[in-house]
């Protein structure tokens, strides 16, 4: 009997290795089939999330106190333009801090829109269509998208408040203009590592109140990453759909601005002085390939171009442009562009001569 006592511990670490290797089996097999089948993955990853609902409706609801329309402003005058702001994937909540304020300050009433953004995009624009008769509908409204919310600003618009050449799906308050910043009109290959960005969002994250252990599962599970990638039918077909001219679009993307820059602008300066033409216009070239690439680090230039319509630049990282790092560094420079576009929107036309 002592024998049987002491031997039953060391069954504990065995059956738990044995687990997490049969987890990380799984893991694995499962990543390098949905790398292969990006389509059969979306699809399943949908049914899974629309069986949980069906499960835990009460549960799984996405108006749990953080996720829906709110006020930045509540003391902005009624007159005041409206404009929703819509954050992209696993953003923790705090992307907004900074132009927030600046739009406040700049006469403009600011709404913030939350959703489970690892959800597929599609649901997400739906659940925005479901609270948009709760903003005001007395004068148009702009959109700022940064990253993936650029997307669902896209697709609300495009597909759900003013379709091109079919009615709208939802009534309320018309769309004055879109502001993409940041935002992958033609995917990022990021999104696979959609994981890390998930811990980033918990970890980080500014709801209120203790842990709650569905809110992984509430924020949906990973549709949103295969809609991300370069090529998927979710891009496909916005990239596809036209858009309304009545709805003006500004695309601002951003760059990183660092020390190979600086090098390879000292390399060119030397090359020219050496009256080596051929190699300075070869680094040049390839200082521009190499920042038309990493873009800001997350999304490339080519990436968050649309057909016709060029981006402006500015030189930051991808949160960098509207968000700053620390509270002693300068505006993001994206913020200056956004309110000049918006006061552009704004004023009347001039009249016809």
């Amino acid at each position: 009997m002592p024998a049987r006592t002491q031997g039953r511990p060391r069954r504990w670490p065995r059956s738990l290795a044995i687990t997490l290797v049969a987890l990380a089996a799984l893991t694995l097999g499962w990543t390098w089939w949905s790398g292969d089948n990006p389509r059969a993955d979306r699809h399943l990853r949908g049914l899974i999330s629309q069986q949980l609902h069906a499960w835990f409706p009460t549960a799984m609801a996405p108006d749990d106190g953080w996720h829906g329309l709110y006020r930045r402003d509540p003391q902005a005058p009624p007159q005041a333009p409206p404009v929703l702001l819509i954050h992209g994937l696993d953003e923790p909540g705090d992307i907004w801090d900074d132009l927030a304020p600046a739009l406040t300050q700049a006469g403009f009433a600011v709404w913030e829109f939350r959703y489970p953004n690892d959800q597929g995009i599609d649901r997400s624009t739906a659940y925005l269509a479901q609270h948009w008769l709760e903003l005001p509908a007395d004068q148009p409204l702009v959109l700022i998208g940064h990253s993936m919310g650029g997307l669902v600003a896209r697709e609300f618009v495009s597909r759900w408040r003013h379709p091109v050449a079919t009615s709208p799906l939802v009534a309320g308050a018309p769309v004055g203009g879109v502001i993409l910043a940041g935002t992958p009109n033609q995917g990022s290959e990021w999104a696979r590592l959609r994981i890390w960005l998930e811990l980033r969002d918990h970890l980080a994250s500014q709801r209120p109140g203790p842990l709650d252990p569905l809110a992984g599962l509430r924020d949906g599970l990973g549709e949103a990453k295969i809609d991300l990638l370069p090529g998927s039918d979710f891009l496909k077909e916005l990239n596809a759909r036209p858009w309304p001219a009545t709805v003006p679009l500004f695309i601002i993307a951003a760059r990183l601005v660092g020390p190979p820059g600086e090098r390879l602008a000292d390399l060119k300066a030397a090359a020219v002085a050496a009256g080596v033409g051929e190699l300075a216009q070869e680094l040049e070239d390839l200082d521009a390939q190499l920042g038309e690439g990493l873009g800001d680090g997350l999304v490339s230039l080519e990436s968050a171009r649309l057909t016709a319509l060029e981006p402006l630049v500015v030189n930051a990282s991808h949160r960098g442009m509207i968000r700053r790092l620390f509270a002693g560094n300068p505006e993001p420079p994206a913020i200056a562009p956004i309110l000049t576009t918006l006061r552009q929107w704004q004023a009347p036309e001039p009249t016809a001569k």
